[in-house]
This record gives C-alpha cells, sequence and structure tokens, in this order.
C-alpha cells in the first residue's frame, strides 16, 4: 500500500537558521536540511531531504527555491478496529519529491511575489501557484500582506483510478513594530477545498451477517466484518487566526516568540495551537533553542469508530461525499498533541552556520471513547534535524 505523506509536511519541514530573514541586496543564501521523523515501534519511519536557496539583487529582485526528498515506509493504521478480522494496519512505501520557486520583485512600498510549486508521489500529484503582496507603511513600522494560493491535486484511489482536487485559500496579515525589540502580527487564512476529500487508503468496518450454504441444502446466517471506504464531505471551508508576538530582553540576550493558532472548519473541528520558543545567545557563536508546542482538536462531526448502527444503507463503492459522511481515520478524532525540544545553532563565521535539532512527538486521544481513537492508533516519534546554511 502507498500513502500521501503531505499531511506530514508541515511536521517536517525543518526551520530556518536562527535570525534568517529578508536578503540583502546582492546577497546569496543557501540552506541543506536532513531530517529523520521516527514513530515508536518502528511504525513510521520518514527521512527527509531539503535544499534552499535564495539570491537578492540591486534592483530589489529577489529569487527563491526550495528542493525536497522524503523516503516513508512502515505501517499506518487503516481505520479497522485493532484485534479483529480486518488488518489494523497497512504497509506504506512512498517517495515524494517537490520543488517550490518564487520570485519577488518591489514597486513603490508594494513588495509582490508569484510562487511555483509541484510535489509528487506514485499515487499523488500536487500542482500550487500563490501570488501575495506586502506593503510598507508608518517609515516600515507596519506591513500589510494579502496573497492567494491555489492547488490543483490528482488523487490516484486504489482500484478507481485518479480524482480531482483543489484548494483555494486567501489570507490577510500584519505586522507591527512596537519598538527596537518587540514585534507582533496577526494573519487570518480563510480556504476552501472541493473535489475528493477522502484518504484513499482510509475505511470503516461494519459488523454484518452473511448468509452461506449449510451443506445440505439449506444456509445459515454467519456474522462477518467488513469494510468500506470512507465517505468525507466533497467540500470543506475552514478558518484560521494567527497572533504572534516577539520579544527580545536585552539584559538575558534572548528572545521570546509566542505563536497562537486557532482554526475552525465546517468538518465541525476546532483546533487550538500554542507554541513557544526561547532563542538564547550563548557566547559569540552559540545559539540554544528550546521550544514547546501543544495542539488539541475535537473530533470532526462524522467520526465514527465503525458504521454499526449508523443509516447509511449499503456503503458505496466510490464515495463522492454525498449522503451520510463518516472516517475512523484518527486524525479527525479528538486527540492531542505535545512537543518539545532543542535547536542548536553555531555560527562559524559570518557567512556559514551549522544547526542540529531533536524534538519529542506526543499524540494521543481526548474526550469520551465515541469521539477518539484506539490509543494504539496516535504516534509518538523523535524527531532529528540537522543542517548547514551559507549566506554570502
Amino acid at each position: 500500500m502507498k500513502s500521501s505523506a503531505a499531511g506530514l509536511a508541515p511536521l517536517l519541514l525543518p526551520a530556518l537558521p536562527a535570525g534568517a530573514g529578508p536578503l540583502m541586496p546582492e546577497s546569496h543564501n543557501w540552506d541543506f536540511s536532513y531530517q529523520n521523523y521516527h514513530e515508536d515501534g518502528d511504525r513510521i519511519l520518514v527521512e527527509s531531504y531539503y535544499l534552499r536557496g535564495g539570491a537578492a539583487f540591486s534592483d530589489g529582485t529577489a529569487v527563491r527555491f526550495q528542493y525536497l526528498n522524503d523516503a516513508i515506509s512502515g505501517a499506518s493504521p487503516t481505520g479497522a478496529l485493532p484485534g479483529g478480522t480486518q488488518p489494523y494496519y497497512a504497509n506504506i512505501d512512498d517517495v515524494r519529491e517537490g520543488i517550490l520557486g518564487a520570485v519577488a520583485h518591489p514597486f513603490g512600498d508594494h513588495l509582490l511575489e508569484i510562487e511555483y510549486s509541484r510535489s509528487e508521489e506514485d499515487d499523488y500529484i500536487s500542482n500550487g501557484l500563490a501570488l501575495s503582496d506586502t506593503i510598507e507603511l508608518n517609515q516600515k513600522n507596519t506591513a500589510l500582506a494579502f496573497g492567494f494560493n491555489f492547488l490543483d491535486d490528482t488523487v490516484e484511489v486504489p482500484l478507481l483510478g485518479n480524482r480531482d482536487k483543489n484548494s483555494y485559500d486567501f489570507f490577510t496579515g500584519v505586522s507591527q513594530v512596537i519598538d527596537k525589540n518587540t514585534v507582533v502580527s496577526a494573519n487570518l487564512t480563510l480556504g476552501y477545498g472541493e473535489g475528493y476529500l477522502n484518504d484513499p487508503y482510509k475505511v470503516v468496518q461494519r459488523s454484518e451477517v452473511q448468509t452461506v450454504p449449510d451443506g445440505s441444502g439449506g444456509t445459515i446466517d454467519v456474522p462477518v466484518t467488513n469494510v468500506y471506504r470512507e465517505n468525507r464531505p466533497d467540500s470543506r471551508f475552514r478558518q484560521v487566526l494567527q497572533l504572534e508576538g516577539r520579544h527580545y530582553f536585552e539584559p538575558a540576550m534572548g528572545a521570546l516568540d509566542a505563536t497562537l493558532r486557532l482554526s475552525h472548519d465546517d468538518y465541525g473541528v476546532f483546533s487550538q495551537t500554542v507554541q513557544l520558543e526561547w532563542r538564547q545567545e550563548a557566547g559569540e557563536i552559540f545559539e540554544i533553542v528550546p521550544f514547546f508546542r501543544y495542539y488539541n482538536q475535537n473530533e470532526a462531526d462524522f467520526f465514527v469508530r465503525s458504521l454499526d448502527g449508523l443509516p447509511v444503507g449499503t456503503p458505496m463503492n466510490d464515495p463522492d461525499g454525498s449522503g451520510v459522511n463518516y472516517s475512523a481515520d484518527y486524525r479527525l478524532s479528538s486527540l492531542d498533541a505535545v512537543s518539545g525540544g532543542l535547536r542548536l545553532y553555531c555560527h562559524i563565521n559570518d557567512h556559514f552556520t551549522v544547526s542540529a535539532a531533536y524534538e519529542r512527538y506526543v499524540m494521543g486521544g481526548t474526550g469520551g471513547a465515541s469521539g477518539r481513537s484506539q490509543d494504539e492508533a496516535y504516534p509518538s516519534a523523535d524527531i532529528w534535524t540537522f543542517g548547514v546554511s551559507a549566506d554570502f
């Protein structure tokens, strides 16, 4: 079984070196990172390689690019209940390659950027286009940003062929310099997805009765457990608000970065994320960055453990989002996740920086039994990241 690794992308994207910001005129930046995501019990292993670069020119034009390669292997919960006749885990083996390129150019107080991205797996192809405009006001102490993202995805569904999925994101934000040591920002994103929004590898089980010959000319009813493809709605509207504040404490020679993220969608999922990060100077060349993140969400309106008792009739072989919706995907259950770790940076000189990071990630179900998956479904993982960057 193959499976899209796209859902892991936010977790696996390594952070840029501390202090990374807009490129100075006639400068170039290169960054290479390796990351190892290893779930407990050897359930999932993801090895990721990232190569990023950028260049700025004297007329204000800037270009940037990123190449990524993810190799994922292991096993993932199918949605069937553990201990039954249907397989609880399914094997995963896939490679994802992705590219991103962007060009930005200033026009007066505006900085316009266009970005193209493409990600490809054996069973998933995604093409993206993004446009954004950043306006500097108030002697460059205030920045307003607006933008639009579009994703055109093709999903290969086993035995059923290709399905299309489109996503549209509109975002706006404001960043304000409060004083020489403090910056605050707020960003709002409205996203809409339509098309095939199911995970083609997730199923939901149902207890049924099958009539079979009894060997003497009659029949008997035999209890069986069958599985069916999940049926999510064919559209999803979400709203995301992110608030962030950064303050540099001069006596401590360190900076605190605090982020609050609130997200809601018409699946009925409301989530909250709190992230804290402390950047501490340690001597002339070292920087230590401990960080902590907490995430919580309630279950989707259509999350179920099984179809037992649900008035769905005969489930469709090719669910299209119509009728009764249902999914046993643990990622749509009531859950929370905690992660924390440490990043270390060594600024060898004005041009080279090396980095290393460790993060411990733990997810678990919350709430009542009907709104959460079994404990076996939720992953815990160790994440190691190593990188080197160069600025000229």
